[in-house]
């Protein structure tokens, strides 16, 4: 029980630690974005890293490099999903399979 208490405490500070750096983060782009207004200049925010992909849509007719696309990211079924990084590839196959995704 002592163990599990002193476990407890561990977790607890671990996730303090997650919720104090996402606000840091976010107060830090507020203040990028108020400081690029000043200056009258546009704030850009950062890109995603990482996409999810859900397929939505079955495989009667389908044309054959769309079916390959699909079946490298691994979205063989409907309602599958995985998470893919985003890379200037990534975005070309994501572009040519839009219809089955979301």
């Amino acid at each position: 029980r002592p163990a599990s208490k002193a476990k407890r405490k561990v977790i607890f500070k671990r996730a303090e630690s997650y919720v104090k750096s996402y606000v840091s983060k976010e107060k830090e782009e507020v203040r990028l974005k108020r400081s690029a207004r000043a200056v009258g200049d546009f704030y850009v925010p950062a890109e995603p890293k990482v996409y999810l992909v859900v397929r939505i849509r079955g495989i009667n007719e389908i044309a054959p490099k769309p079916h390959k696309i699909l079946q490298f990211l691994c979205l063989i079924q409907i309602n599958n999903g995985v998470f893919v990084k985003v890379t200037k590839a990534t975005q070309q196959m994501l572009r040519l399979v839009e219809p089955y995704i979301t």
